[in-house]
């Protein structure tokens, strides 16, 4: 009984604790969802909605990886480019 289980290649993590939530997260992470199926990327980027990062200040807050890359205060514009850098631009 073994299941296939795919690792993707990079992951956007969004931040949907409650103060995030209300700038804007939950936006944030339908957005990226959004563009990861218009490139063809699905299986190879994949959205994770995490609780709480802690950093309330900086709302809304997500990171992209492998790059490691923490963005605060993201807003529709700067998702568009942070994609561009760190999921298009960069080897899949």
């Amino acid at each position: 009984m073994s299941k296939s289980f795919n690792t993707p290649e990079k992951v956007i993590y969004v931040c949907t604790g409650s103060k995030c939530k209300k700038k804007g997260g939950k936006d944030l992470g339908k957005l990226f969802r959004g563009m990861i199926k218009e490139m063809g990327l699905k299986g190879q980027v994949e959205v994770v909605k995490t609780d709480c990062t802690d950093r309330c200040d900086y709302a809304p807050v997500i990171c992209m990886q492998p790059d490691n890359a923490w963005m605060p205060e993201m807003n529709e514009a700067k998702a568009k480019q942070a994609f561009q850098e760190h999921i298009l631009t960069k080897e899949v």
